[in-house]
């Protein structure tokens, strides 16, 4: 995993660490998305706060057929949001492996 902080401007960090942390609770991940879509370091968080949200509901949904299957892997997914809510409060980027990577695809 990668942290990134310098890539961000300071005030862009000041700025957004309470949107970006927003950005990895699950039903309050599109706010920072709406509200604060000029500062790239809320911009870089919602993305993977989205595609996590997505990965947790589906799989979530899938675990009601399969619960034995499926349970570790959204145990996992609840660890990559928290590692991303503390990496948010101190003011970094965590590019998570695979989540980061999809992320970066999708625009808005």
């Amino acid at each position: 995993m990668n942290l990134k902080s310098e890539v961000f401007d300071k005030t862009d960090i000041l700025d957004g660490k309470m949107y970006a942390l927003l950005a990895y609770l699950p039903v309050f991940c599109i706010v920072p998305l709406i509200l604060k879509k000029n500062n790239n370091f809320v911009l870089n968080h919602g993305r993977q706060g989205l595609v996590l949200f997505v990965a947790e509901t589906a799989t979530l949904v899938l675990s009601i057929v399969f619960p034995w299957i499926l349970r570790p892997f959204l145990f996992i997914l609840f660890l990559c949001s928290f590692w991303g809510m503390v990496a948010a409060i101190r003011g970094l980027f965590v590019e998570l492996p695979i989540i980061s990577w999809i992320a970066q695809k999708i625009t808005i």
